[in-house]
């Protein structure tokens, strides 16, 4: 079963799995189950009858929809991710793979992130109730382990891209709020496009589906209480990768900057290490062949959508 199946990652994930040769995927729709409760988690988990979960499903968005929406946005992942891992638990379910989030490490964690900082420091305050919700599913994870003997694991996926991604300006993450905007002014023969904070923040970013190779590998391979990164092991500041988007878009206007509003994390990079080690994960999409990919797909569903 694959929570969050119908997503952005979640299709990546599916088409992965099928192509594996997974034997039966089951993607719960929200409209059908309602995953922040216990009845509806059951109801899924009847209908179903997994031997693996993997949860997915989460209620995210870029700076702005988290700085917005803090008490939403906590409570919807804590409570989806804990009723899943006990109802599960209690169901019988041979293996939980939780996806974490890179927004859990602490605000100023030292470049690369290692999955042992963790625990050093409160996370970034713009996105802290959403990373302290999914870290608190580590701890679970962690104790039901300790408990019950359940099998979970915790992946900690950095910054996703790729086509199909969510280009909504209210909710949308870095990258497909750039291309959006490019394309917009490109369009429109805007003279310039204004872009939130200094350009010197940095974020690493992994294309979705090498991030969807790596969740079935642990899936497939990897057994660990530990949590593990999943990344390219790269950074790149916000004002190159503005940079980048702007040439490949095609944009010929200005950028400008606007300062008053925030930045974010200060740097995001990971320690990939652990996840090579153990399950064999490398990423393998260079970055401006995932962009490309990214805008060629938004080009075109906008194309087909005019």
């Amino acid at each position: 079963m694959v929570t969050g199946g119908a997503g952005f990652l979640g299709r990546a994930v599916v088409a992965r799995l099928e192509a594996s040769g997974a034997g039966d995927v089951f993607v719960p729709r929200s409209a059908d189950y309602d995953l922040r409760t216990a009845d509806g988690v059951r109801a899924a988990l009847g209908d179903a009858r997994p031997d693996v979960v993997i949860h997915l499903a989460a209620v995210v968005g870029g700076i702005g929809a988290n700085r917005d929406n803090p008490g939403k946005f906590f409570y919807d992942n804590a409570a989806m991710g804990i009723e899943l891992m006990e109802q599960s638990r209690l169901a019988g379910v041979a293996k939980f793979v939780q996806i974490g989030t890179v927004c859990s490490y602490p605000k100023f964690t030292p470049v690369p992130f290692r999955e042992d900082d963790l625990w050093n420091g409160y996370p970034e305050e713009t996105n802290a109730p959403y990373g302290l919700a999914k870290k608190m599913l580590l701890v679970q994870g962690q104790a039901y382990r300790a408990q019950y003997a359940f099998n979970v694991v915790h992946l900690i996926p950095v910054n996703l891209y790729g086509p199909g991604d969510n280009f909504d300006p209210s909710s949308s993450h870095v990258i497909p709020a750039l291309i959006k905007k490019c394309i917009d002014a490109r369009e429109r023969g805007d003279p310039f496009i204004e872009v939130w904070g200094t350009g010197s923040a940095s974020r690493e970013f992994l294309y979705v589906d090498d991030a969807a190779e790596g969740i079935v590998l642990a899936a497939e391979r990897y057994d660990g209480e530990q949590p593990v990164n999943l990344g390219v092991g790269r950074e790149i500041t916000i004002r190159e990768l503005v940079g980048i988007i702007v040439r490949l878009t095609g944009f010929k206007g200005d950028v400008r900057w606007d300062a008053s509003k925030p930045d974010g994390q200060p740097r995001r990079a990971l320690d990939t290490s652990r996840a090579r080690a153990a399950f064999g994960f490398d990423a393998r999409t260079s970055f401006e062949d995932g962009l490309r990919a990214t805008i060629d797909w938004y080009e075109t569903a906008t194309a087909t959508a005019r």
